[in-house]
């Protein structure tokens, strides 16, 4: 027999099963903020048990997630302590992972921003947990300003770079919804092509222009109408002819007086271009244009027109620069290394402070712009400072922020209150344009179901009244909380027919009768109660009886309220070990 083996990444205490209780989510309205109808969420509590409560109804539905977990470098950060032991540090990070990839939906795409004590450790469990083959990229982003100082000189470099490793869920259907641009003004832009002895080839510009004579219409691969244009009147000159005529010399002038003019010709292989090239065969004439609306892509249903020089296409440089503050720049693909977004001057956004925690709003709005469109669902269970719900907000994404810390309400309440009047103008609110509106709803984890009493034996606890004790029972057994306003019995289903109960009082046999009665022949029922009468359910194929807590012992862990990430003193490992 042949034993299967696979890489993986092991540690000390890994094979060791946390079973995390599957709480329910109180939802505290005092602390509701704008729109009463809004699906944003903010969570306060431990992230791994809020994880584990939003699993059952977000399974499958997230679009985008964001984490920026305590790095695990002893970097006493004042909001997280996080010296943590290596082998614990990845045993609390593997359930929230796992737990992480159960919400991203299938064209769903996960983010974690990291350093470079965890970075080789994180991708290798990330790579076991999302699968290899769905690794998209990792990402180096310039984090710090390196200086001359510090406490490695002379044993090491000095660290100004993080990372965010970034996996979809499956490759297949993810999508990828622009790629980031570094920008540099034109002209220094060309300065530096040629000196590192690379072509720049915009060096065309095209005057006079008329609007075509109109030739024939032909059908595209995809069914489009395109109207065929041949142009007569027109002059072509270089920038260099352009500059010694028109603006004394001078190159710069020409380049940002004739912008909309400037063109270089391609050879790209297109569909539409060899349809043009057949359609064009022996038709006198240089320059010819063709005006259709097309049927995807980001001009879909609008009518562009586009030029051919020759079997050419026209290219235009207004298409690949941007015009701001009177000045024209250069867009160019960054690839994965982001060195162009600033970390320095971070305490205004958001008018919160958070030494060494804050990430820019601008890192995050590129994030979500490369991976989600307005609407979709954002979240970070990591929240901190609440930049990553802040942006979603100002970006028309939903989100679900969670927040362990007391943060949560010095931080991400007031800075998303601010967001939300749209007084919040740092950050990216003027590059979207913010004014405010939203809201966001504040949800707290309810105890655990079950504590100890004096005895050391499990009982429900106190806190929870009849609802939450239903709805607690409804998650543990997988069905969704959702009580049926004439039936009383139908508290929560797991199909259209199967229904489960929970009740606190003791069921007898004239209970089980009655609602027997009221059952229709392909329903079935589980009931979650406290006492019942022996062999009670004997006599109804379908209906089920439990007794909690028993029922549920067992499951998982009750009475843990911490599954820190934070933690100060680390286990003491023992030598055996």
């Amino acid at each position: 027999m042949t034993i299967k083996q696979k890489l993986e990444l092991t540690w000390i205490g890994k094979d060791k099963t946390i079973k995390v209780e599957p709480r329910i989510l109180v939802h505290d309205g005092t602390k509701d903020y704008g729109d009463k109808n809004t699906d944003n969420m903010l969570i306060y509590g431990d992230n791994l048990l809020a994880l584990k409560a939003l699993e059952q109804e977000y399974a499958g539905k997230v679009k985008c997630i964001y984490i920026d977990p305590p790095y695990n470098t002893g970097s006493a950060f004042e909001h997280y302590d996080d010296n943590l032991e290596h082998s614990t540090w990845l045993s609390l990070m593997k359930p929230r992972l796992e737990i992480l990839r159960n919400l991203l939906a299938d064209d769903g795409v996960i983010f974690v921003q990291i350093d470079a004590n965890e970075m080789p450790y994180l991708k290798v469990l990330m790579d076991e947990i999302f699968k290899r083959c769905n690794f998209i990229n990792i990402i180096s982003c310039k984090a710090k300003i390196a200086g001359v100082s510090g406490s490695h000189l002379g044993k090491s470099l000095q660290d100004n770079v993080e990372y965010i490793l970034c996996y979809s869920k499956e490759i297949t259907q993810f999508n990828l919804y622009s790629i980031p641009q570094k920008t540099l003004e034109l002209n220094k832009y060309i300065e530096d092509m040629e000196s590192a002895g690379k072509s720049w080839k915009y060096t065309s510009v095209l005057q006079g222009l008329d609007q075509g004579t109109f030739l024939k219409s032909f059908l595209s691969g995809s069914g489009e109408t395109i109207s065929l244009y041949r142009h007569d009147n027109y002059q072509i000159l270089s920038i260099q002819e352009v500059a010694r005529l028109f603006c004394n010399h001078d190159i710069k002038k020409a380049y940002y007086k004739y912008i909309d003019s400037i063109f270089r010709t391609t050879n790209a292989q297109t569909s539409i271009r060899q349809k043009v090239i057949e359609e064009i065969q022996g038709i006198e004439g240089e320059l010819f244009s063709i005006e259709y609306a097309p049927s995807k892509g980001k001009n879909a249903g609008k009518k562009i027109r586009s030029y051919y020089k020759g079997n050419n296409l026209i290219a235009w440089l207004k298409d690949v620069v941007k015009v701001k503050d009177n000045h024209i720049y250069k867009l160019d693909n960054m690839g994965n290394l982001w060195d162009d977004i600033q970390y320095n001057n971070l305490t205004k956004e958001g008018e919160v402070q958070f030494p060494n925690g804050k990430k820019p709003e601008m890192l995050l709005q590129r994030i979500l712009e490369m991976a989600t469109q307005p609407n979709d669902l954002v979240l970070d269970s990591f929240l901190g400072s609440g930049t990553t719900a802040a942006v979603a907000h100002k970006m028309g994404r939903k989100y679900i922020g969670i927040e362990l810390g007391e943060h949560c309400h010095t931080h991400c309440i007031p800075r998303l209150q601010k967001v939300i009047d749209g007084t919040d103008q740092g950050g990216i609110s003027k590059t979207v344009g913010w004014k405010g509106g939203g809201g966001f709803k504040y949800y707290y984890l309810a105890p655990s179901l079950l504590n100890k009493d004096k005895y050391g034996q499990y009982v429900i606890s106190k806190e929870y009244n009849a609802d939450m004790l239903a709805a607690a029972m409804a998650k543990h057994e997988g069905f969704l909380y959702a009580p049926d306003q004439d039936q009383f019995w139908k508290q929560g289903k797991s199909s259209e027919n199967d229904y489960i109960y929970t009740t606190t009082n003791h069921v007898g046999a004239d209970v089980l009768a009655a609602i027997s009665g009221e059952m229709k022949d392909d329903e079935s029922l589980l009931i979650c109660c406290k006492s019942f009468d022996a062999g009670v359910a004997n006599g109804y194929s379908n209906i089920t009886v439990k007794k909690i807590p028993g029922a549920i012992l067992g499951s998982c862990e009750f009475d843990k309220d911490n599954y820190n990430l934070n933690i100060i003193n680390p286990p003491v490992i023992d030598e055996e070990e």
